[in-house]
Formats: C-alpha cells, structure tokens, sequence
C-alpha cells in the first residue's frame, strides 16, 4: 500500500491516491478514486471530484472546483478560483504518438509536454477540451463541449468546435450587455468595459 501523506485541515478519502512529493494546502476537499500525482500542488480550500485526474507537476491554485471525472495534465497551471467541469479535459500534447518512428515505444525523453494555463478565476465547462499549448484568460468562460485550439480573451465566452467566441462574460458568468460600439457593462455588478475592435480584447472601465 503506498503511504498516504499528512495533509492538515484537508480531507482526502480513502480510495483517492496522492503521491507523497504532492503539496497538499489546507482546506483541500479530494473525493473518491482521485489521483494527485507526483509534484502537484493543490491550493487551500480547492475542491477536487471524484474521478479526477491531476496530473505529475500541475499547479493548481486556491479555492478551484474541479469536478467529477476531469482530466487534468501537467504542467498545466490553473489560478484561483477556476472551475473545471465534470468530464473537461486539459491535454499536454498536440502531435501524440505510442511510438517512435523508428517503432521503438515512446517514453518521457521522446517528447515534451506543453501547458494549458487557465487564468483567475475562469470557467472550463463540462466536457470541453483545451488542447495545449493554449492560454485562458481571467474570468474567460468556455462552453460545454467546446474544443480550445486558440488562446481564449479574459471575459471572452467561447463554445463550438473550434471554440470561437460568441460573447462576453462579466466576474459573475453572465453575458455583458452592449451599450455603444465600444461600451459594455455587467447589468449586475454594473462594471462597464471597452471593447477594442483591432485586438477584440476588452478591458474594465475604471
């Protein structure tokens, strides 16, 4: 049986497995048949589901749901607060190959892994797939069953296969309404924002 590491103030059941070089924060949640593998870390008060693999080497910050089933691939790097579906995948190869040309079995030396990096505080809905290497921004929401093959905008929303986005998202997930060509604002928290045509990126009114 492999020895189970001494995480204070983390709950981590019985049959989840976490690899004893992993950082464990306190105030983490990891339900049954979840795997944390080497050099992982989880930051405090992070809720992992059942199912779910993080991969040898991800960083994952504080206070992140991730649900039930995801797939999550080092070295990604999630921020704070980003939720990940139930079912989501984050690769960390985009040429895979079993093998070598040569037909010699492919191991660790035959390639190196790239990252998704998922920003403060985003949404990876369920299902979706982020193929690395690529980057989503804060508070950036992808739809559920999308594929991610390009950076996504912070606030962007994205879904389709390839995502494409069709919108923004305020800090509370909900679509930006327009007030002008340029001018967009949050009906709840009214934060406003400035869309530029030439980068399609928007940045907060202050």
């Amino acid at each position: 049986m492999n020895p189970r590491p001494t995480i204070p103030n983390a709950y981590v059941a019985p049959s989840a497995v976490v690899s004893t070089s992993a950082v464990v924060e306190p105030g983490v949640r990891v339900w049954d048949n979840t795997h944390v593998e080497a050099e992982a870390t989880i930051g405090s008060e992070t809720l992992i589901g059942r199912g779910v693999t993080i991969g040898a080497g991800v960083r994952v910050g504080a206070r992140c749901k991730i649900q039930n089933g995801a797939l999550v691939y080092g070295p990604a790097v999630i921020g704070s607060g980003v939720f990940i579906g139930p079912g989501a995948v984050l690769t960390n190869d985009n040429t895979p190959r079993a093998i070598n040309p040569d037909g010699s079995v492919q191991d660790a030396h035959d390639w190196r892994p790239t990252a998704v990096v998922v920003e403060h505080g985003a949404s990876i809905g369920a299902g979706a797939l982020c193929v690395a290497p690529v980057h989503v921004g804060r508070w950036a929401m992808v739809a559920a069953g999308a594929v991610v093959v390009h950076d996504v905008p912070d606030h962007a929303l994205v879904a389709g296969v390839p995502a494409r986005r069709i919108g923004w998202v305020s800090r509370t997930g909900r679509r930006l309404a327009q007030v002008d060509d340029h001018t967009l604002v949050c009906t709840e928290t009214g934060d406003r924002f400035h869309h530029s045509e030439t980068t399609d990126t928007i940045e907060a009114i202050r």
